[in-house]
């Protein structure tokens, strides 16, 4: 009897991706890297250029002691080993927005060497992607294909990016998943926004990836013909871009083809990738030594200045607040996902006393509402003082949870503090038995089906009652005293 074909899941499982991907991130500097020109985004076009950007004549370039600053910054918190020396090359490639037909670079002896960034695993260990090298650059112009009235016939050339300073950080192809991708991006992400070396938006271009992609049959050594893939501008796409090469990699090989080393684009519309050109090789763009510029020189010195100004990073935080504030791991880590947000956390933790509600009013209420406006922690309407102070009121039973949601969010509208509204608007709890008995027994005499369901057995039906009392008193009864009275109540008249 033949035994049945194996399904595309069984063979794909057959097989291990190897990924390796190149990051670029723009450096959160106040010009350029090789002269005075602002970096900033959304300026018309055109109007943040010089002689140096566009590449006239005689137009010399002069390094930014704040973009090597920044630069080694990111290289020192990935742990990367900074060289004493590294060196400029020019990278040589014709496109329209490089007006210079060559791209300031490093090539043999980069910025900083074999460093790592920890990333979570199934086991539950942390585990490490190696990083080959970081070398800084600079970022070429960006072709314009709408919105101008001869858009249909044309391109246009905005020169305000030319010069920019990037960082490119290049791993080991040392990811074997799309979810590995996803996972080394995020946590590289939160690096470089904790350390401020780059403010890592996508949307804006300040990030930006291409993956580099092979697969060979499990267990084998040799790694197989790899594809780059780009036009990646968002974790998802990466991750959905991996999917798909992979799964193509492999139908090809399993129908007999061969995978041809290529470069790639990502259709988002489509979910595919497209052939774009041949993969280029480092010979066919002519590096060679920069000759308007000396070697970059970094002493102990520097290095050891900068290394002291680094902050307590993401993996070492989320650590300390596991131990410190009694955590879980996974609170821990949506809290330090972001240096803004972590300090926050802290904030509300101390402000309080209370670490574990400080957290869940952070997680649940302050990030939902971030994400519901769409705008960042600067705009939060709600200082950490005054959220301590809510879960302060609760804490003191002066307010139910139930009515510190409703103070919440007029704190997040008016900026007031939780006292001011809770004073102004009478919201205070009542917990003076003598105040809710009338309201219990109210309740109990208007209800006598409910009263012998309870006394009949049912003793889940307490719940109905409170619920019923909160009401009358428009949430502002003490949960607790109207449990104990209606026990009291419901029980002595059976």
């Amino acid at each position: 009897m033949t035994a049945p074909e194996a399904s595309f899941s069984e063979r794909l499982a057959g097989y291990e991706p190897v990924i390796g991907l190149e990051v670029h991130a723009q450096l959160l500097t106040r010009t350029k890297l090789f002269c005075s020109c602002a970096n900033r985004f959304g300026d018309p076009p055109n109007t943040r250029v010089c002689p140096v950007c566009v590449g006239l004549p005689g137009a010399l370039p002069v390094l930014s002691r704040e973009a090597v600053t920044l630069a080694m910054k990111a290289a020192l918190a990935t742990h990367c080993t900074v060289q004493g020396e590294s060196i400029w090359a020019r990278k040589n490639y014709f496109y329209p927005d490089l007006p210079k037909c060559y791209q300031i670079s490093q090539y043999e002896k980069p910025l900083a060497l074999e460093g790592w960034v920890e990333i979570p695993s199934p086991a539950g260990e942390p585990r490490r992607v190696r990083l080959q090298r970081i070398h800084m650059e600079v970022d070429a112009g960006k072709l314009l294909h709408e919105v101008f009235p001869w858009s249909g016939e044309k391109s246009g050339v905005d020169l305000n990016r030319s010069g920019v300073p990037l960082i490119e950080m290049v791993t080991h192809p040392d990811l074997r998943s799309p979810e590995d991708a996803f996972e080394y991006l995020s946590a590289l992400k939160a690096i470089l926004r904790y350390t401020e070396a780059s403010d890592c938006n996508m949307e804006e271009g300040s990030l930006r990836c291409d993956a580099n992609v092979s697969v060979r049959r499990r267990g084998a050594g040799a790694l197989g013909t790899r594809t780059e893939i780009k036009n990646l501008n968002s974790f998802r796409h990466v991750a959905r871009a991996l999917e798909h090469e992979i799964a193509r990699q492999v139908a090809l090989i399993e129908s007999g083809g061969e995978v041809v080393q290529e470069t790639r684009l990502w259709d988002a519309e489509r979910g595919e990738t497209a052939p774009m050109r041949s993969k280029e090789e480092a010979h066919d763009y002519r590096y060679f030594p920069e000759p308007d510029l000396a070697p970059l020189r970094i002493g102990d010195e520097w290095i050891e200045e900068v290394r002291g100004t680094l902050p307590e990073l993401p993996v070492e935080r989320r650590l300390r607040f596991v131990d410190e504030y009694d955590l879980p791991d996974y609170d821990a880590g949506v809290l330090t996902q972001s240096r803004a947000v972590a300090d926050y956390f802290e904030a509300v933790a101390r402000e309080s006393g209370n670490a574990k509600a400080a957290s869940n009013w952070v997680m649940n209420e302050v990030l939902r509402k971030l994400k519901e406006d769409d705008v960042g922690l600067e705009a939060c309407g709600v200082t950490p003082q005054g959220l301590g102070e809510l879960v302060g009121l609760i804490e003191k039973s002066t307010i139910s949870g139930t009515i510190a949601k409703n103070v919440f969010e007029k704190m997040w509208a008016s900026g007031e503090g939780p006292g001011t509204i809770v004073e102004r608007e009478g919201l205070a709890q009542v917990s003076d038995e003598g105040a809710l008995q009338a309201t219990v027994a109210e309740v109990v005499a208007a209800n006598p089906e409910q009263v012998a369901a309870y006394r009949g057995g049912k003793k889940a039906a307490i719940g109905w009652f409170v619920g019923q009392v909160m009401k009358k008193t428009a949430g502002r009864a003490n949960p607790r005293v109207v449990n104990e009275l209606l026990r009291k109540s419901l029980d002595s008249d059976a």
